[in-house]
């Protein structure tokens, strides 16, 4: 019975997710206070509480269409033969860059670059939303809280640290930097800066070996080091596009 009690206890007090502009200044409060006993300290608790509904991101969030093209459809959608075009010129520029990249983490600079020119244009488009306030929301809106509460969490703890300010401007789901890293991944994964090319390629070719990416293997579909790129995203269409990218703009065809 006690047990009940405090299982009843403790969903009395979570903050309630909703649809809707109309309780998310209710919402932080409580979150707020959850935040702080999970030790979250006074820089992130300030943050968030200068954020605001992000009704962009919503919209945004509601009208994912393009993951559902075919892999051509979306290919011409993205401009892949611009980015590979470009990606070959940025691959002989940087070459040194990736060098060094691929010798530390064995990933090489083709499904790098395909990954930034699609995510950033190589830079040039990282977004303009509050970060945080585009993450709260998320956490606050209820098609998604749990995963979005944990991006919450990190971005309040990557403030905490100063890494982070609740000024930060990034991308409709709050991603940053030049290949989006959600604080989440940022936390566990990044490495230097990731609003320079050099740390957020860097960033991107160490979450890959983290998540299996193995020297000198394949990376195409059904080769051993398509799931690392399948950690990446989750849309087929999307990791598709990138092996195929990435192959062209190493050479291949």
């Amino acid at each position: 019975m006690l047990a009940v009690l405090a299982c009843l206890s403790s969903q009395a007090h979570a903050a309630q997710c909703g649809n809707g502009p109309g309780g998310f200044e209710a919402w932080k409060q409580q979150f707020a206070g959850e935040a702080r006993a999970k030790g979250v300290g006074g820089a992130g608790v300030a943050a968030l509480q200068q954020t605001t509904y992000a009704s962009a991101t919503i919209a945004a969030d509601r009208s994912l269409h393009s993951f559902k093209l075919s892999l051509d459809q979306f290919l011409a959608k993205r401009g892949a033969p611009a980015i590979v075009a470009r990606g070959r010129a940025m691959k002989q520029k940087n070459a040194a860059l990736f060098a060094s990249i691929e010798q530390r983490y064995g990933v090489p600079a083709g499904p790098l670059i395909a990954i930034w020119g699609m995510e950033t244009g190589f830079g040039s488009q990282h977004g303009n939303q509050n970060m945080l306030s585009s993450i709260a929301t998320l956490a606050y809106d209820c098609r998604r809280p749990e995963y979005f509460t944990d991006q919450l969490y990190a971005a309040l703890k990557l403030i905490d640290r100063g890494t982070l300010s609740g000024s930060q401007r990034g991308s409709m789901h709050g991603e940053i930097g030049q290949t989006q890293f959600l604080p989440k991944t940022m936390l566990e994964y990044g490495v230097g800066n990731l609003e320079s090319s050099s740390g957020a390629l860097s960033s991107t070719a160490n979450f890959l070996k983290a998540h299996g990416w193995r020297a000198g293997a394949g990376y195409q579909p059904s080769e051993p080091n398509f799931a690392a790129i399948e950690e990446w995203n989750a849309a087929q269409v999307y990791q598709k596009a990138i092996a195929l990218m990435g192959r062209q703009i190493d050479g291949g065809e």
